[in-house]
């Protein structure tokens, strides 16, 4: 071959690498998944169960993914070792997830719910007050929202929380404890309260007055920077779905009921305990989880001071969901 044709020949070897790989760059650039972890509360799952999420982000090119948790601890040490992007959790998950990284963020919360979580009892208990769970087992999922509705409901009845026995439990190892006689209450929060209610639990207190039992959704700072775009549709379909479940909680759960696998009923009690309009953050809400930080870095359950600020991002996705 003449150098000539060499030089052709390598020329049109290089534009076909070139165009190759520009084509795996354009289908990279067009494909783009969102990792959600949701759990068996909040509006998240009632999104999950409407199905407009993916539909909406077809045309950005992205596909979802549903992981379901148990509950908000495990969530967050997903979101902070980037198995997920995107999730929900109560208060206190995110406290502890702070002190274990610097890659969470705040996007949003929606209002408080403190009717959605309580301190029970089984039915036929002797324990009557707060103050009767001194020296009491209590299952509680540590970490959890539920987790610190029972540190402030035992000092509202003046109980240490040195006076009590915690068993740390997952919310359906507990419930298989509550049931056997294996603790003596059980804190804990919807559809899990409801669904203990049904089945006899007695109520000893709700977070009513004790807590405001937020719920937030929490992002990592590397998916935030480069997917506003993915986020604001996410969050614009959350004020929708919480919107249409406010205008008419009872139809939007016997529609929701077998794709989200909660009976009707107790999807009914537990959206009608629901906090709903998701937005972002306001000082008071920040203020009021530095308190809860500090309530855990006092009782030497976190290992180290956080400032909540700091993990709170103020983006256009949040402002795009008002």
């Amino acid at each position: 071959m003449s150098s000539i044709g060499l030089r052709a020949g390598r020329t049109l070897a290089a534009a076909l690498l070139l165009a190759s790989l520009g084509a795996a760059t354009a289908a990279d650039a067009a494909e783009r998944t969102l990792r959600i972890g949701f759990q068996k509360y909040g509006t998240l799952i009632l999104l999950k169960g409407k199905g407009s999420l993916e539909e909406k982000l077809k045309p950005l090119g992205v596909t979802v993914k549903w992981s379901e948790f148990q509950f908000g601890p495990p969530l967050l040490e997903a979101v902070n070792a980037g198995a997920i992007d995107f999730g929900t959790t109560g208060e206190a998950p995110p406290i502890f997830a702070q002190a274990a990284s610097t890659k969470l963020t705040y996007v949003a919360y929606d209002p408080p719910s403190p009717k959605a979580e309580a301190v029970l009892v089984p039915k036929g208990s002797t324990l009557q007050t707060l103050a009767d769970l001194k020296g009491k087992n209590i299952a509680v999922a540590k970490g959890s929202n539920s987790h610190y509705l029972l540190v402030k409901a035992l000092e509202k009845a003046s109980v240490s929380y040195g006076d009590v026995k915690l068993s740390f439990l997952t919310p359906a190892d507990a419930r298989s404890a509550f049931e056997s006689g294996k603790v003596d209450a059980w804190s804990v929060w919807d559809p899990f309260f409801a669904a203990a209610e049904v089945a006899g639990a007695r109520v000893l207190t709700t977070g009513e007055g004790i807590v405001e039992n937020h719920q937030f959704f929490l992002s990592s700072r590397d998916y935030v920077k480069d997917n506003e775009d993915v986020l604001a549709v996410v969050l614009a379909e959350l004020r929708k779905v919480e919107d249409w479940v406010a205008e008419d909680p009872k139809a939007a759960a016997e529609e929701l009921s077998p794709l989200v696998g909660i009976p009707a009923p107790l999807l009914t009690t537990a959206i009608s305990r629901l906090g709903l309009g998701v937005g972002p953050l306001k000082p008071e809400v920040i203020a009021a989880q530095q308190r809860i930080a500090d309530a855990f870095l006092e009782l030497k359950l976190l290992p180290k001071p956080i400032v909540v600020q700091d993990a709170v991002v103020t983006i256009k996705t949040a402002e795009a969901a008002q």
